[in-house]
């Protein structure tokens, strides 16, 4: 029994890395069915695609550090901002965190030895690489890279000379890589939860994935049927998008959007979550509103599903349907406005520690409410006509993106880095990176709300010399924020090569797997644990 009557437990000393099973090498990683694996997996070739998505995004600032600066042609242009976006958001944000830290934590966090379903959860290992090869490989296919942007909206994408097909193919099998996973959360939540871990015992990363999965579920299949559509029109010329074929373009916008704005929720749920671990621990207080942060999860999954139609308010549906996709866009935000409240109370007087994955999650709350503010002035009808499709929005999504998804990701990896690998990293020097990546981003995006304000249009290859210092400006952020994960990355890298051994709860956190060896044993638990206290009891 802990000191604060978590659990009854034994465990062995072996941990997973050490563990001898079938098979050897790197066969005995990419056939493993276990979770932990699995999870760091996703972590190798996710780091591994962000790093190529930050090189294209280098190339796009570096393009438009000044007016006629010839570093590529236009449509090398297009290119390389779709590849930019396609990359970062199917190979690296939706996945992320549910997909790493899911995996490698949901299970013990609930008291469970592995997922409810291990194959499963390996062939979506499996099924995410191979999707993945497929968009590499549309890359060098007949008409080269595919230049659609990553919404391959119609009916450009049913024209364009390039190999769309094969690029919405990967996207498809991607898809059916999420689905699988969700499935095996939302199971795993269900089934596996250890005698005593009531649903109100859940930690909150695990409501976080939870209400994730049900997204991944239920809003896939409608990009996995809309891309099926295009390959089916695009192959068999039957009009389903094309006006020219009797087809409906903004049939496409309402499917697209059906799925991708939800999946904007698949990509912040889980960071909400790991926000909603990191702050308890390191303000030594339960948190501030347990249930209401739980629901505001379930919430935000469920009213975030129906306000597609914001994207489309100058595409032709009906004034009627904006307006209420308007005034659901403005209820979306009383959920997670509930969650920055109940986080703010939990650090009221709290004994905090400002120790790095703290600051992560700070730098989430204060980011996130930014791009939630832009958001919402962004969501009201009329200003809306100004600022669609301006670098507002691009300002905007990436407020929301990197500063809440990528500071939650930083947050999650340095809070478990100690679990995870059994290594501590510098504390310091992570803060020195921390401070770099803070000023870089904003020096990076910000500017895009004033030019977006001031009506420079997204995607555009070139401008004119009144909007040259606020680019100038933005594309000296990104070497900033490229110079700040450098740092970050380094300092873990050297951590995992050269840092202290790791205590077995280096931050004193009260959840399951801080009561278990860093890193874990193989099968997690060797008796599955009895909770008493709920996982948020702080003696």
């Amino acid at each position: 029994m802990t000191q604060n009557g978590v659990l009854e437990k034994t465990y062995p000393a072996a941990s997973f890395y050490d563990h001898q099973g079938k098979y050897r090498g790197i066969l005995a990683w990419i056939l493993s069915t276990d979770h932990k694996r699995i999870g760091l997996l996703y972590l190798g070739l996710i780091l591994l695609f962000f790093s190529v998505a930050v090189f294209f995004g280098f190339l796009m600032r570096l393009k438009l550090i000044a007016p006629g600066f010839p570093l590529m042609k236009p449509q090398m242009y297009n290119a390389i901002f779709t590849l930019h976006g396609i990359i970062q958001i199917f190979l690296v944000v939706i996945p992320a965190i549910p997909a790493i830290f899911g995996n490698f934590f949901l299970p013990i966090q609930i008291g469970a030895r592995d997922m409810a379903f291990p194959k499963i959860n390996l062939l979506s290992w499996w099924l995410y690489a191979s999707g993945a090869a497929i968009v590499f490989l549309s890359l060098f296919t007949a008409g080269g890279p595919i230049d659609t942007g990553w919404t391959f909206y119609a009916p450009y994408s049913l024209r364009t000379t390039v190999n769309v097909p094969l690029a919405v193919f990967g996207v498809f099998i991607l898809g059916m890589s999420s689905i699988l996973t969700g499935v095996n959360l939302v199971t795993t939540t269900h089934r596996l939860r250890a005698p005593g871990m009531s649903w109100f015992r859940l930690p909150l990363f695990v409501w976080g994935v939870y209400a994730t999965a049900w997204v991944q579920i239920l809003a896939t299949p409608v990009i996995g049927i809309t891309f099926a559509l295009i390959m089916i029109e695009r192959y068999f010329g039957i009009g389903v998008f094309d006006p020219a074929k009797g087809g409906d373009p903004l049939l496409y916008q309402h499917l697209f959007w059906i799925y991708s704005h939800p999946a904007v929720y698949i990509m912040i749920l889980p960071a909400m979550g790991v926000v909603s671990e990191v702050i308890p621990v390191f303000s030594r207080k339960n948190i501030f509103g347990y249930k209401a942060i739980a629901f505001s999860s379930i919430a935000i999954a469920s009213v975030g599903s129906l306000v597609w139609g914001h994207h489309m308010f100058v595409s032709g549906q009906s004034d009627f349907a904006s307006v209420i996709f308007s005034l659901l866009t403005f209820l979306v935000a009383v959920p997670s406005a509930i969650k920055v409240f109940n986080w703010v109370a939990t650090l009221y007087k709290g004994s905090i520690e400002l120790k790095p994955p703290l600051l992560f999650a700070l730098t989430f709350i204060f980011l996130f409410s930014i791009g939630g503010l832009t958001g919402l002035i962004q969501g009201a009808l009329a200003v809306n006509m100004h600022l669609h499709d301006t670098y507002w929005v691009v300002g905007h999504f990436h407020y929301i993106i990197f500063g809440g998804m990528g500071f939650g990701f930083l947050a999650a990896l340095h809070y478990w880095f100690p679990k995870m690998f059994g290594k501590m990293y510098d504390m310091k020097r992570t803060i020195g990176g921390w401070i770099i990546l803070f000023i870089g981003f904003n020096i990076l995006y910000f500017p895009m709300l004033i030019l977006g304000w001031e009506g420079m249009p997204r995607r555009y290859y070139d401008y004119p010399p009144p909007f040259h210092t606020l680019h100038l400006i933005s594309t000296i952020g990104s070497w900033i924020l490229i110079a700040g994960l450098i740092w970050i990355f380094f300092n873990l890298i050297q951590g995992l090569r050269r840092g202290e051994k790791a205590e077995d709860n280096p931050w004193k956190g009260a959840s399951l797997e801080w009561q278990i060896p860093s890193p874990p044993p193989t099968h997690n638990f060797e008796k599955i644990p009895i909770v008493g206290k709920g996982p948020y009891e702080f003696g």
